[in-house]
């Protein structure tokens, strides 16, 4: 999930690490290491992996703030991470994950469905049968049609690009579906994969297994749309809800407002509690204003959730240190050279040898705002990961020069050469990471001018491979988190060929390599997940070997939260971010 926090997404995502540790809470009030039970009284990582001030009142308005807008708000579109999380205030889906803290929360549970189906035994038929009672924002029923009708808009990529193609590649994996709005049959229900027998049952047919399909059809991407209230390219616009909250208002890059859905009835969902009155979001472009705003209690959440800033990091430290927490996230800060324009095999290896791992995970924010300097493209949260695999040497913290102008040698730029770094605009940490690797290359004479582009334009910008081209885009600085804990939930998006999309790519290498490729469909093939990560271990191998990443951490953050949050915790299945559809407040 590209972070921002992509795909999840998006990044996200989509799920962190399963096997992470709550960080002992300090620093007064009650912290309790009882993962899953309610705690009350503020203290630092008083809510990693435990629930902090627990309440079912009911009432008061929920506000977030944030710098970075969505890459959209259309459930088959977003892909980043925070985006997936809010988008459970409006979307349902066949089922979801669980609302607990922790690794409890990776926990697939029944949402629309009246289970987690019935799977044939060969793997190849999935069966779901939809609840009594569920509803759009109008009454009308969600029906197994609405359900399909929202997967197969994923196939119309020329129309709404962005989002997670999973889906697509594991139902259509020929791409001989079109999509909704090319459709040539009356209903626009054509894709031949999903069967709608009657109004409540809804049987997926998988041409070939994929052990992770049900963590699929939690996403967002799999949520219903219903087709008399599509609008195509404009439906993040005002998205029609089948959540608790509908939208209320809506004006791009200044301001969300969600108020109740009457005809959401509790009884059919036993995920979100939908306990305030009201949401509301306000974009700023002042990352530094933010966490004043924040500190000042004008504000309860940073929704991107990508940590408190330098500037204010001290203060919240030392003077309100019950109000943050400390989590792991399952990200991966990097640097990535698309290959389109950086083609040398060396010269990417120079860029890598010249960085200084230790000045650019400072720049980050250190060992506890950054993280934990990463060697690798693989995070603990993944079978066959491992964290200390150091094929550059990049866990001693110091660059290495020697090795770099070799590198530069044997790739023919023995005196250097020029390229751009593409950093978003509105990310000062990004930019601070830019710098320090800007910085750092020119020890070896690689000039590299940074270039802040439009973050709330990624997906057409660096996610489109032409104008990364154009523009000469050698170094892009970005981050990923797994969508689902796999290999494949973390790694087919970066850099399997057949992820590579005109806009909204995310395979920002560019990598076409039909031996990675193989080893993906021989991993999806393996049900035995040990021996699927000794596969996922060899893809990352390859990665490392192709010289196509510079990762920087593995991502922590310090966050913040207000003292009128109840119900507060972080999930593995959210990146480590707040559950947000179990917040409520005090008013």
């Amino acid at each position: 999930m590209n972070t921002s926090s992509r795909r999840r997404i998006a990044a996200g995502a989509l799920l962190a690490a399963a096997t992470m540790v709550a960080t002992t809470a300090c620093g007064g009030g009650n912290g309790s290491d009882d993962k899953g039970k309610g705690t009350s009284g503020l203290a630092f990582n008083g809510a990693v992996n435990k629930v902090l001030n627990a309440s079912d009142k009911k009432g008061g308005e929920l506000k977030f703030i944030g710098t970075q807008e969505a890459d959209s708000w259309d459930p088959q579109r977003g892909y980043y991470g925070f985006v997936w999380d809010f988008a459970r205030f409006y979307t349902r889906q066949l089922i979801s994950f669980k609302a607990a803290p922790g690794a409890e929360s990776t926990e697939l549970v029944p949402d629309l469905a009246t289970d987690t189906g019935k799977i044939s035994a060969d793997g190849l038929t999935y069966t779901f049968t939809l609840k009594d009672g569920v509803t759009w924002e109008d009454g009308k029923p969600i029906t197994s049609k609405d359900i399909k009708y929202g997967i197969e808009r994923t196939w119309a990529q020329d129309v709404i690009s962005g989002g997670p193609i999973y889906l697509q590649g594991v139902l259509d994996p020929k791409k001989e579906y079109k999509g909704p709005y090319k459709d040539k049959s009356a209903d626009k229900l054509g894709l031949k994969s999903i069967e709608t027998p009657d109004e409540k049952t809804i049987v997926f047919k998988l041409p070939k297994a994929n052990g992770d399909f049900l963590q699929m059809l939690a996403m967002p991407a799999a949520s219903p749309v219903r087709q008399d209230k599509d609008t195509a390219s404009k439906y993040g616009l005002k998205p029609f809800s089948s959540g608790p909250y509908k939208w209320d208002s809506y004006t791009p890059k200044k301001s969300i407002k969600l108020v109740r859905n009457d005809k959401w009835d509790a009884k059919t969902d036993t995920i979100r509690k939908a306990l305030p009155d009201s949401i509301s979001v306000t974009f700023s472009t002042n990352a530094d204003d933010m966490d004043n705003r924040l500190v000042e209690g004008e504000y309860d959440i940073d929704i991107n959730a990508t940590g408190v800033g330098a500037a204010a990091r001290q203060k919240v430290l030392q003077q309100h240190k019950e109000n943050a927490d400390n989590p792991q996230t399952g990200f991966i800060r990097y640097a990535v050279f698309p290959q389109s324009v950086i083609p040398n095999l060396e010269c990417r290896k120079a860029i890598i040898y010249a960085a200084d791992s230790k000045s650019l995970q400072t720049a980050r924010g250190g060992p506890q705002a950054g993280g934990d300097i990463a060697s690798n493209m693989l995070p603990p949260i993944v079978k066959g990961s491992d964290v200390k695999a150091d094929p550059y040497g990049k866990l001693s913290g110091k660059p290495d020069i020697a090795k770099a102008k070799d590198a530069l040698k044997k790739c023919g730029k023995p005196n250097g050469f020029k390229t751009t770094i593409a950093v978003r605009n509105n990310k000062p940490i990004e930019v601070a990471t830019a710098e320090s690797l800007q910085q750092s290359l020119k020890a070896v004479n690689i000039d590299a001018q940074i270039d802040q582009y439009d973050g709330a334009q990624t997906s057409g910008i660096i996610g489109s491979p032409k104008v990364v081209k154009d523009k000469g885009y050698g170094i892009v600085i970005m981050g990923w988190g797994a969508d689902f804990p796999t290999g494949q939930g973390f790694l087919q998006p970066l850099v399997d060929s057949r992820f590579l999309l005109d806009s909204g790519n995310n395979n920002y290498s560019e990598t076409k390599d039909p031996a990675i490729d193989a080893l993906f469909d021989k991993a999806l093939k393996e049900t035995d997940p040990v021996k699927a990560g000794e596969i996922y271990k060899e893809i990352n191998t390859k990665v490392s070997e192709k010289a196509i990443y510079l990762p920087f951490t593995h991502e922590k953050n310090i966050i913040w939260r207000s003292s009128r949050l109840t119900n507060v915790y972080t999930a593995d299945a959210y990146n480590g971010r707040y559950d947000y559809a179990s917040l409520g407040v005090v008013k």
